[in-house]
């Protein structure tokens, strides 16, 4: 969902915030999930997302994420919020500050496969959710993604 975006320096005063994308794909009531494979909040489950390349819009960084991470091609179906994760460090820690673009998308096609940052892949239903190991905070992101899907926008 975030990978460690920043200045190489953790003391720079020039570190600001980096911009990505969080993506939840809908198929047949499930939403796609990936167990992180690298830091942060490695071997907990998210929704596919990472950063922003020069040039793409939000919607075409969501869309390629899935198709790097899962091999998942999707339709995006709109904007759903914002989300700032913020980890502040030490002098020994860097910590990071991303805000997420969170999408809502729907199956298009492929199964998922672990690539990229991605350990593991797979559709989980709403309710497996409460089984999964997830990163903090991103049952409401999920929700709330699921509900643009659920009214047909």
């Amino acid at each position: 969902m975030v990978s460690c975006m920043m200045a190489s320096d953790p003391t720079s005063s020039t570190r600001k915030p980096v911009l990505g994308v969080s993506v939840c794909v809908w198929r047949d009531g499930k939403v796609l999930m990936i167990k992180r494979g690298k830091a942060p909040s490695k071997g907990l489950w998210a929704p596919v997302g990472g950063h922003l390349e020069w040039g793409e819009t939000l919607a075409e960084a969501a869309r390629r994420e899935v198709l790097e991470e899962t091999s998942v091609d999707c339709d995006i179906v709109g904007f759903s919020q914002l989300r700032e994760v913020i980890q502040r460090g030490s002098e020994a820690i860097a910590g990071y500050h991303v805000v997420l673009a969170v999408f809502a998308a729907r199956w298009a096609g492929g199964e998922p496969k672990a690539g990229d940052d991605a350990a593991e892949a797979g559709w989980f239903s709403p309710a497996d959710l409460g089984t999964l190991p997830l990163v903090p905070g991103v049952v409401p992101y999920i929700e709330a993604t699921r509900a643009l899907i659920d009214a047909g926008v």
